[in-house]
């Protein structure tokens, strides 16, 4: 028996109590098939011929981002029983996010997206009624906004509400950016980063805000960039959050949250009217928030981990394919499973693969290079010619994966690879 030979046995021998559960598990399904096609499925969705997924992608907006708490669907049914004035609530929602976040002030808004715009035009126009109605034109106005780093493929929110962007990917260029014409400071950076653009900042008396859309979890990050010193930030609610979709979190500064309030629904005339947030999107953001106060995420990463070691087991025992389990440092920072193989010499590609999991039943997601809610152009202007092209592979997120799920995900993925490694 060659070595490699004993690798492959040992791997096997490893995931057979699992290849056994999943047999097992086989045999329940389909007589739970049997009682579906009487009874129905309960899937909403299927009744207007949309297939829902098991998803393996993580939170991206395109695919509905996260499932909701229970906390959150209980406070969002609560809040449909009533009427309410929405500036007390948002000013109310205020006061408990500053508690909350030891921010001076927070407002809940449409998104990350939302929010990036509601603080540019509160930076651009402030509370003057005058110039709330004049936005998105900033005739006369201070209205540049100093991208560190470069563009964003979301940096619309910005110049929707009339900022001008300025691009500057280094601390030297944002100093040299900065002029009377400059309203805000536009950051993704983190960490040892983050610290020394905000010193700029400060030492400019320029507000900044931070955009750390998928930051939370860990819950820790909504007190420690008010710690840190940030004018503004936020956070996307219908990520890792698992608040509503369509919320978001901004908090920072009193005056510049009063000053985003204005430029936003409800005010009729504002820039950001389109921005909607309603009763229950509010109330649910705030509970996912004091739920996330009271979870153990260690406890939590540790399922997800365990949910990815599964999968590795069973992909593992596919001959010529490379498992590994990291945390990406940017969105999506939970325990994630990387499967790769010789495309090349088995004439099918990450690709084909992505495919034959989504045409399947149950439609699975799985993260790859492709965007498919990606703008073509979008990264013209701030696209680093430098960066490595990182070769194409299939990465599955353990944390969207509901319990149970990874072993559909490990054998079906397991049975195209071994189907594609024979062709081959």
């Amino acid at each position: 028996m060659t070595s490699l030979d004993r690798r492959y046995f040992m791997k096997l021998a490893g995931a057979a109590p699992l290849l056994a559960y999943v047999a097992a598990q086989d045999l329940a399904q389909k007589a739970l098939a049997a009682v579906s096609k009487t009874a129905g499925n309960g899937d909403i969705y299927s009744h207007i011929g949309v297939r829902s997924f098991i998803n393996g992608r993580g939170t991206w907006t395109y695919l509905s981002g996260s499932l909701e708490l229970p906390e959150v669907r209980a406070a969002k049914q609560a809040a449909a029983l009533h009427f309410v004035d929405i500036f007390e609530l948002q000013h109310a929602a205020s006061r408990r996010l500053a508690e909350l976040s030891g921010a001076e002030a927070g407002m809940v808004t449409s998104g990350a997206a939302g929010a990036m715009a509601s603080a540019t035009a509160a930076c651009i126009a402030g509370t003057d009624p005058a110039k709330i109605w004049q936005l998105p034109d900033t005739t006369g106005l201070k209205h540049e906004v100093v991208m560190h780093g470069g563009r964003s493929a979301f940096d619309n929110a910005i110049r929707l509400a009339g900022g001008k962007l300025v691009l500057a990917r280094t601390d030297d260029e944002v100093r040299g950016a900065i002029n009377e014409n400059t309203a805000m400071i536009y950051t993704t950076s983190l960490g040892s980063r983050l610290e020394k653009i905000i010193a700029i900042a400060k030492d400019s008396r320029v507000p900044l805000l931070l955009d750390d859309a998928a930051g939370i979890p860990p819950i820790e990050n909504l007190k420690l960039y008010a710690k840190m010193g940030a004018d503004l930030y936020c956070f996307s609610g219908g990520k890792g959050l698992a608040g509503p979709q369509c919320s978001g979190v901004l908090l920072g500064r009193k005056d510049l949250i009063e000053a985003a309030m204005a430029n936003t629904s409800p005010w009729e005339g504002a820039v950001c009217r389109a921005m909607k947030v309603g009763k229950e999107e509010v109330m649910g953001c705030l509970a996912a928030i004091e739920a996330w106060t009271k979870m153990d995420l260690s406890a939590l990463n540790r399922q997800w981990n365990e949910r990815a070691v599964r999968i590795q087991k069973l992909v593992d025992t596919v001959p010529g394919v490379k498992t590994e389990i990291q945390i990406p440092e940017e969105g999506n920072r939970y325990p994630t499973v990387i499967v790769t193989w010789d495309e090349g010499a088995w004439g099918f590609t990450v690709a084909d693969c992505d495919r034959k999991l989504r045409e399947g039943e149950p439609r699975i997601e799985v993260l790859t290079s492709s965007n498919p809610s990606l703008v073509p152009a979008v990264h013209e202007g701030y696209e680093n010619p430098k960066a490595a092209k990182r070769a194409d592979r299939i990465e599955i997120v353990s944390m969207t994966l509901q319990p149970g799920e990874e072993l559909i995900v490990g054998k079906r993925l397991r049975e195209i690879l071994n189907e594609a490694r024979k062709k081959g």
